[in-house]
């Protein structure tokens, strides 16, 4: 039987972790930092056979995916690889392109263009803002 009070057995150091471990490093899911599902108090238990399996075919689909080429193509800025293109606050035809349908602009990362032809593009949509030739949010129809 076991100690009074629910102290360790004489041959338990008292620090060994529950749960079903085989022995060596065991591998665990959740826990803090890991985009906010962590388990209260910041305990995490093992992760299961098939959670290990799905994580080596991601691993082994990443390698294969850095390999082909990486998983995804670089974007190219469309001012840089044409120099006949032009940034135009009077053009608001093509500075359209730069925009959300809610009159957002269109971050760096997702339109592709570098940084110095970002920040023309963004005067040049600002400018057309202020001539009326670009509007500032969407057009609300009621």
């Amino acid at each position: 039987m076991g100690s009074p009070g629910g102290a360790p057995h004489a041959g338990d150091s008292g620090s060994r972790p529950l749960g079903r471990e085989g022995g060596g490093r065991p591998e665990f899911r959740g826990g803090p930092g890991r985009g906010g599902r962590g388990r209260p108090g910041g305990e995490r238990r093992p992760m299961s056979v098939k959670g290990r399996l799905r994580a080596k075919a991601r691993k082994k689909a990443r390698k294969a995916m850095k390999k082909k080429g990486g998983l995804f193509r670089k974007k190219v800025c469309r001012f840089c690889a044409d120099s006949n293109l032009v940034i135009d606050y009077r053009e608001a035809r093509s500075l359209r392109y730069f925009l959300t349908e809610t009159g957002k602009m269109i971050p760096q990362r997702i339109s592709g263009n570098c940084p110095k032809h970002q920040r023309k593009v963004a005067v040049a949509i600002k400018r057309a803002r202020q001539l009326a030739l670009m509007p500032y949010c969407d057009p609300h129809t009621g």
